[in-house]
């Protein structure tokens, strides 16, 4: 139940007074125009930039350095346009107020707002890291406890921006409400005009998820291949692909993940069986993949599925593999090499690039698809979101052999490891195909393939 607090101390911060102005002249419109319900609230003092409330408390612009905050006991803090807070001068100014307010958390229920449009990858605004922190809760990477967050995020889902029908649809769900005062027909027609880029139509009017300049899958491409009507079932045939990492060391304190993936052979549709990734803030401290969980998920999809083949990325697994091999080398009928049928080396460069092409192609055409993280719950949802997550994190590495992937930087925490187990899985699929797997002669099945 709301309560009145003691003396509250209302923030709103920005990277510049015109910014702080487009709330803050809301406010101050809001206490002052004699239209407004507001205007008859007793006791209120306002100022161009500050609001003095009846019976001790304010209402304050901000700009100035994170210095000039320590100390303050904010109450509520509203932070416009955090896409922005790119330096470390805003970036430690906001992390200074949310200090702030854990000194009056108990007594006043304090909390602050962010506001902002969608961020540019790659830029680590305050913006795309509470995106992040979203993104681990929803995906269960992340230890719940009493930590509070609400995140909403509304925009336009559009794959193909040529299709109109489908762009006027988007924009609708991007603005909702601010739509009253906004042309749709102009909208539509700035989308279209020759000198508007794409990447800004995505983010900056359908406040979508954009990619990294260099991203290998841009987030529209990558989502145009969801699907809400498919699920690996049991008993279904399907190819595995296996990417895995040996955890934390005491010289590198950031672990690749450990990943899974099933990929059906009649219709290329692939879902992320497990992932281990190391978990966020202390309890990812010296973590390590547990191994015999691992072991175990490779045993139930080999019992639970009729699986024809696995490829699987030996480093750090080798005698893991080897024991796979002893189990079920014999019984897959695609094999990576007749001594070690599930060992497939991502570290050979020509292999790789044309497993690569293979699957970018496929997903560029529409050939395979994933579960729609939207339309699934619990411990599924947070699987697909991960194989998004990493599929949507993979950048570009041109090499002599051609162009393979990497993370953004070595040591990152932004992991790739379940898009290269679903690349192993879909080229093993091809091979399954090419094998005759799905019956009849090979050549009677037309696999496509783009042309460059």
């Amino acid at each position: 139940m709301g309560r009145p607090i003691t003396a509250p101390f209302i923030r709103i911060l920005a990277t510049e007074e015109n910014q702080t102005g487009n709330t803050f002249r809301t406010v101050y419109f809001n206490l002052t125009d004699r239209d407004c319900p507001l205007y008859q609230w007793p006791g209120i003092d306002a100022a161009k930039r500050e609001i003095f409330l009846a019976g001790g408390g304010e209402i304050r612009s901000s700009t100035a350095s994170a210095a000039s905050k320590d100390g303050g006991l904010e109450t509520f803090a509203v932070m416009d346009e955090t896409h922005l807070y790119v330096t470390d001068e805003l970036r430690e100014m906001r992390d200074v107020v949310v200090a702030n307010m854990w000194k009056r958390q108990r007594g006043a229920g304090t909390l602050y707002l962010e506001t902002t449009t969608m961020f540019e990858p790659g830029e680590q605004s305050s913006a795309e890291d509470t995106f992040a922190e979203a993104s681990a809760l929803l995906e269960g990477r992340k230890k719940r406890g009493s930590h509070k967050l609400y995140f909403d995020h509304r925009w336009g889902d559009v794959p193909d921006l040529a299709d109109e029908q489908a762009l006027r649809q988007g924009l609708i769900d991007a603005y909702g409400d601010a739509l009253a005062w906004m042309d749709l027909d102009a909208l539509v027609d700035k989308v279209y005009d020759t000198r508007t880029k794409e990447n800004r139509v995505r983010r900056y009017m359908l406040n979508g998820k954009t990619s990294a300049k260099d991203a290998w899958l841009k987030d529209h491409e990558w989502r145009a291949c969801r699907t809400s009507n498919k699920e690996i079932k049991r008993g279904d045939t399907i190819t595995l692909g296996f990417d895995g990492s040996r955890g934390t060391t005491s010289t590198d304190k950031v672990a690749d993940a450990t990943a899974l993936v099933a990929c059906r052979v009649e219709d290329g549709h692939i879902e992320l069986l497990a992932c281990w990734e190391q978990p966020t803030g202390p309890e990812g401290e010296d973590w390590q993949v547990p191994r015999d969980e691992v072991d175990a998920a490779v045993s139930h999809a080999m019992r639970d599925y009729n699986v024809v083949g696995m490829f699987a990325d030996p480093p750090h697994w080798t005698d893991w593999l080897s024991t796979w091999n002893n189990e079920f080398g014999h019984l897959m009928q695609v094999k990576a090499n007749q001594r070690r049928p599930l060992e497939w080396w991502t570290n050979r460069p020509t292999q790789m690039v044309l497993a690569l092409e293979e699957f970018h192609g496929a997903v560029l055409e529409r050939r395979l698809s994933y579960t729609s993280p939207d339309d699934r719950v619990g411990r599924k949802a947070e699987l697909a979101l991960t194989l998004q997550r990493h599929a949507l994190n993979a950048r570009n590495h041109p090499t002599r052999a051609g162009m393979q992937v990497r993370k953004d930087f070595p040591k990152s925490p932004k992991k790739i490891d379940s898009l290269i187990a679903a690349v192993l899985a879909w080229q093993c699929r091809l091979d399954a195909i090419a094998a005759g797997v799905l019956g009849g002669p090979a050549d009677e099945w037309f696999m496509p393939k783009r042309l460059r």
